[in-house]
């Protein structure tokens, strides 16, 4: 089943080319993730998608419909995106920026309805935002604003969603959060959601999918279990590692190689040196 299908593509800024001739089908209510180094191209795409990029060459289907023809609102209803670190206007509530979702459903004949109150109502249950909706956006913590804004996306009632890198500049407690939060609207709705993360053992923890981007094409794609391997991060991210499993969720994690505090050869060494003491 397919929901996003990109076909031959080819996006890029001036004169420079950063994908090249990509293929990539995104798979129907599950959770897709990218990965890959910094620049390579993995924003860029999701852009793309979101139709926020005009490509070079090739194009994009959403839903069985080339997204180039499409009139804007009815995109707006069957996808949204939510960029990288967004900005909101200053002194704007938390209630009034989830109500900014309902945008695509507005003429200029049709009023706020019943209809949209409960889409906002549900969007900020759903992200547990109900007690802070009339407190500024700006006010909020980091993983209360990120909290904000995917309900603003929810809010939008679209069965696809794009976010660019989620979790950045959250500490470890709200991105668990946010990343359970985005698992159980999978699991709940079925939505089909694709993200940028950089965490690349989050990626394997949460992902159906995993897009790995290398040298402007397509590196390797699949379930994470199949194609996470040493010889992967290797080529993509260049850096040695070992790949265990993760003891709680028995999907793929990685060790990364590197010159950290080691604690076992700081045993071995101190009991050498105790030993040339003793002699």
């Amino acid at each position: 089943m397919e929901t996003l299908v990109a076909k031959d593509l080819t996006l890029g800024y001036g004169e420079e080319v950063i994908i090249d001739d990509l293929n990539i089908t995104v798979p129907k209510g599950e959770i897709t993730v990218f990965i890959g180094g910094n620049g390579c191209g993995k924003s860029t795409l999701l852009r793309s998608l979101a139709r926020l990029l005009k490509p070079k060459d090739g194009g994009i289907v959403l839903n069985g419909e080339n997204i180039a023809k499409m009139p804007t609102k009815d995109v707006a209803k069957q996808l949204s995106i939510l960029p990288q670190s967004p900005i909101s206007p200053e002194g704007l509530t938390v209630e009034d920026l989830v109500k900014q979702g309902r945008h695509p459903y507005k003429t200029l004949f049709k009023k706020w309805s019943l209809e949209d109150e409960k889409a906002v109502q549900e969007a900020l249950t759903s992200t547990n935002m109900n007690d802070l909706k009339e407190r500024t956006v700006d006010s909020l913590s980091g993983g209360q604003r990120q909290r904000a804004w995917i309900a603003m996306t929810l809010a939008q009632e679209t069965d696809t969603i794009l976010l660019d890198e989620p979790t950045t500049y959250l500490d470890m407690t709200h991105q668990i959060d946010i990343l359970d939060l985005l698992f159980e609207l999978n699991e709940r709705k079925k939505s089909t959601i694709v993200m940028v993360l950089h965490d690349l053992n989050l990626a394997c923890r949460y992902a159906h999918h995993i897009v790995a981007i290398k040298d402007k094409k397509i590196y390797a794609q699949g379930k994470p279990e199949e194609i996470i391997s040493c010889n992967l991060v290797h080529d993509v991210f260049q850096m040695k590692c070992d790949v265990t499993y993760d003891p709680m969720f028995g999907t793929p994690m990685c060790i990364p190689h590197g010159r950290g505090r080691c604690l076992i050869k700081q045993a071995v060494a101190e009991s050498y040196q105790g030993r040339v003491r003793a002699q």
